[in-house]
């Protein structure tokens, strides 16, 4: 049996989270005495690490200053995920869930993670949905380069056994897609992401613009492998 896996990202793919991150975000900016980030800006940017959005957001701050910030919006997403529910501020997108579940019963498929979080931000999403049984490799900014660099891929290739032709990275950005395409991947974009779907277009290899239409664009992908 050919084993195959496909990679998620996480914001933008599988968690409807732009709004609360532009919020806290402007709470961050704030609670530091910085006017808010520019419209669209965050949205540009997120699905790379922390500190590297931070310092795209405000190339102008000395490193500690830049740190101060990261940590700042680390505490402030923390007591708001808290207080108001993960959940609420960052469902999933329709149809996610029953995707991950048809995916699963698949005994040649395997399922991974390769996200701009942190460690103890993604354990908390998939903890808040009981995700967890789905992805046998989780991998996270606190142990990679930030995307696109296709060490994530990589490893996450290594841990499950798969090799480049039998893997598949699906993401909402351009950094997923360049991602892949570093790694020696598939990319699919979602259409309903943070990028816009022309922009996404340019950089992907497949495009999805619902999740049902995922499995037969699989099966296509498997054949020519």
């Amino acid at each position: 049996m050919t084993l195959r896996l496909v990679i998620f990202d996480v914001d933008g793919t599988l968690v409807d989270s732009l709004a609360h991150i532009e919020v806290v975000m402007e709470r961050a900016f704030a609670a530091r005495g910085f006017e808010a980030p520019a419209p669209g800006a965050v949205r540009d940017l997120v699905g790379i690490s922390l500190p590297e959005l931070m310092a795209a957001l405000r190339p102008d701050l000395d490193e500690a200053a830049l740190w101060d910030l990261v940590e700042t919006y680390k505490r402030i997403f923390l007591q708001s995920a808290t207080r108001e529910g993960g959940a609420e501020t960052s469902p999933l997108f329709p149809g996610t869930r029953e995707m991950l579940e048809r995916l699963a019963e698949q005994d040649d498929l395997l399922l991974g993670i390769a996200t701009g979080k942190s460690r103890r931000g993604l354990e908390r999403v998939l903890s808040e949905f009981d995700l967890e049984r789905f992805f046998v490799t989780r991998q996270v900014a606190d142990d990679h380069p930030s995307k696109p660099h296709p060490s994530m891929a990589m490893v996450a290739m290594n841990e499950a056994g798969v090799d480049a032709n039998q893997t598949v990275l699906i993401g909402d950005t351009t950094h997923d897609m360049q991602l892949a395409r570093a790694a020696g991947i598939q990319g699919i974009g979602v259409a309903w992401g943070n990028h816009a779907p022309d922009l996404l277009r340019s950089h992907a290899d497949h495009m999805l613009q619902e999740w049902a239409a995922l499995d037969p664009l699989l099966d296509e992908i498997w054949a020519t492998a």
